[in-house]
């Protein structure tokens, strides 16, 4: 890299950091004129390019990347570090235009208006909201796994194969854009991970690549998983970057789905979440309602539970820690941890819709 553009590219970074602060202030202004202007077309380009590859283009520039690294780290050893200035520099400007392209691409998007102001519904509920929901989340499951399964106590297994249920996902989100034109997708981009084994041990679902605007999914999860997995990364790609968001998007358009399978994985995501707030305001009545669960839905959480719980490792609670600190970094102050604002979102627009 030539030393001028370097020097340009360098000082570009603080200035990026600082106007990044100053926008996440007026998210009424990312709102209009990013997230619904800029990146719809920046977003159908990128998909439109590389959705027919039948592979994932963003994990093959993610290796060149780690390779790079690797290379680049080595240089630095066996010429003992020599010449700082100018590796510094470089490394300041490569620096500065990939965070450049993430915010174009997609970063910005965590900075646009809570979801529940696009959605004109309320942030907050009460424990008598929670349990209203959390019951008729239990009664739809039951009868949707009984219906599916004709026995109450066996598990869900999805029939179609890992490709098929990508495929149909697209569906659900069709189902509601009458309703939600801003989530309109006819434009797909959903790959099956080529490190499906690597995000396992670090415990992850799937991931949406900023660069490329692929949405990425972990295959090897659990398939009564992939449905809410696959629809939660279409939420990313559709411009809700932040991951509760994401997830009540995932609830909303699998409960919608003209099929009943991916009927049943969004209305046992949904119950998963309340419940999990319900047991944290009230253990007992929480258990109580659990115990009207139908064996078979329990066993298909024993599942999903046993799954992670074998891909366990030393490493997992360092991919985490460092997930959560990008999160809270990109003003999701709350982290992975945002379980009570998807029930809010849930319940809400449970409560102004009549339905979910």
């Amino acid at each position: 890299m030539k030393k001028r553009a370097a020097i340009i590219l360098a000082l570009f970074l603080p200035v990026q950091i600082i106007l990044i602060e100053i926008l996440g202030n007026y998210p009424l202004f990312v709102e209009n004129w990013y997230s619904n202007w800029v990146y719809p077309i920046t977003s159908a380009l990128l998909r439109r390019a590389l959705g027919f590859l039948p592979f994932s283009l963003g994990d093959f520039l993610y290796t060149l990347l780690v390779i790079m690294l690797i290379r680049w780290i080595v240089l630095r050893i066996r010429q003992r570090f020599k010449e700082p200035k100018r590796w510094i520099l470089n490394s300041l400007a490569m620096l500065s235009l990939i965070y450049f392209c993430f915010n174009l691409f997609w970063g910005f998007n965590y900075y646009r208006l809570p979801l529940h102001t696009a959605l004109e519904i309320d942030n907050d509920y009460n424990t008598e909201e929670l349990v209203e929901l959390t019951r008729d989340l239990i009664a739809t499951s039951n009868e949707l796994h009984f219906s599916i399964t004709g026995n109450d106590s066996v598990k869900v297994d999805i029939p179609y194969s890992k490709g098929e249920i990508l495929k149909l996902s697209v569906e659900g989100y069709s189902n509601i854009e009458d309703d939600f034109p801003e989530l309109d997708y006819n434009i797909p981009s959903l790959k099956r991970s080529l490190y499906s084994i690597p995000l396992t041990y670090m415990g992850f679902n799937g991931y949406l690549n900023p660069l490329t605007n692929e949405g990425q999914v972990n295959t090897r999860i659990v398939p009564y998983k992939i449905p809410t997995t696959a629809s939660h990364e279409i939420g990313h790609q559709l411009g809700f970057a932040k991951e509760n968001e994401a997830n009540f998007l995932a609830c909303l358009t699998t409960m919608n789905h003209p099929d009943k399978y991916f009927n049943y994985s969004g209305y046992t995501f949904a119950l998963s979440y309340c419940l999990s707030e319900l047991y944290r305001r009230d253990p007992e009545l929480a258990e109580q309602l659990a115990q009207t669960l139908n064996f078979g839905i329990k066993e298909n959480y024993r599942e999903v539970q046993e799954f992670w719980e074998r891909h366990k490792n030393p490493f997992e609670p360092i991919f985490m820690f460092t997930y959560n600190s990008f999160l809270v970094a990109n003003n999701q102050p709350e982290g992975m941890r945002s379980y009570s604002y998807v029930v809010a979102l849930l319940v809400n627009y449970h409560k102004s819709r009549g339905k979910l």
